[in-house]
């Protein structure tokens, strides 16, 4: 299949993993009801914890996680492929996994991604993040080979990192993703320029499900969930941060057509970085 209708779910989660999984459960639905064959969530599908120890007082191994028991079943009813953005997972060391996951139609986990960056970071209005304090860092980047395209997996943060995408699209990565749930401040100032750009300079399409509006944790999300092609151009976006689901159509073919227009995976170059005194 070179052309299929992939859906972007928006979502503003609260703590509660059993009231998110309800609101998935509806928003997965309605992509389906809309003709999606692909269908991604946001990053923190199951929910947001501040508090570290609750969070791993809380949270399950993936057999018996309520966001990926859910997904699986989802995605065999309605026949789709189902990218949970990411929810939390227990890992070792007393440490979470914020853990993506691809569901086929039949129901089965084709594979998981964990997010390799984490955001640590310090704003301008007083907002301070340490995920490396709470979650394991993952270690690999993944490319999902499907009749759809090869979906090339990242989570929010991973955005900033365009050496993650450059490499799944060099192992043949068509559509990039990376699901998030971006503050507001940094949403504002760079959520296009950065999707766009990842789309842009890999030929590649890319969806981004985000989570939007204010939680019951205080914190608050950017929204605009959003997908890109190719070119560059958005087609189709939520400007707002309210809960709903996008849709667009995916030729693949215009990934192939853009990377001849610009071949810039091909024409990289290896070079060694001089600093000179002045």
């Amino acid at each position: 299949m070179s052309t299929f209708r992939a859906a972007a779910i928006q979502m503003r989660v609260g703590n509660d993993i059993n009231t998110n999984v309800e609101t998935l459960k509806q928003l997965v639905a309605e992509a389906a009801r809309q003709g999606a064959h692909y269908v991604q969530t946001p990053e923190a599908t199951g929910g947001f914890q501040r508090d570290k120890n609750v969070l791993l007082a809380t949270i399950r191994n993936e057999a018996d996680d309520p966001v990926f028991l859910a997904a699986a079943e989802l995605a065999r009813q309605y026949g789709i492929y189902l990218h949970i953005g990411s929810t939390a997972i227990r890992a070792a060391d007393q440490k979470a996994a914020n853990r993506g996951v691809i569901f086929a139609p039949t129901g089965e986990k084709i594979t998981t991604y964990d997010k390799i960056h984490m955001f640590d970071v310090d704003l301008d209005n007083g907002e301070s993040w340490r995920e490396s304090a709470t979650y394991e860092p993952g270690d690999k980047a993944i490319v999902v080979e499907t009749p759809l395209a090869n979906i090339g997996m990242g989570i929010c943060y991973d955005i900033r990192f365009p050496q993650l995408f450059q490499a799944q699209a060099l192992r043949g990565a068509n559509l990039l993703t990376a699901p998030a749930a971006f503050t507001r401040q940094t949403g504002e100032a760079h959520w296009h320029i950065m999707q766009r750009a990842r789309a842009i300079e890999n030929g590649a399409f890319l969806i981004s499900a985000a989570q939007g509006g204010f939680h019951e944790d205080g914190r608050g999300t950017y929204g605009h969930s959003i997908i890109v092609s190719p070119w560059g151009t958005i087609l189709a976006e939520a400007d707002h941060d309210e809960p709903c689901v996008i849709v667009a159509d995916i030729d693949v073919n215009e990934s192939v057509l853009a990377r001849k227009k610009i071949p810039n995976l091909a024409n990289a170059r290896q070079f060694t970085t001089q600093i000179v005194k002045a």
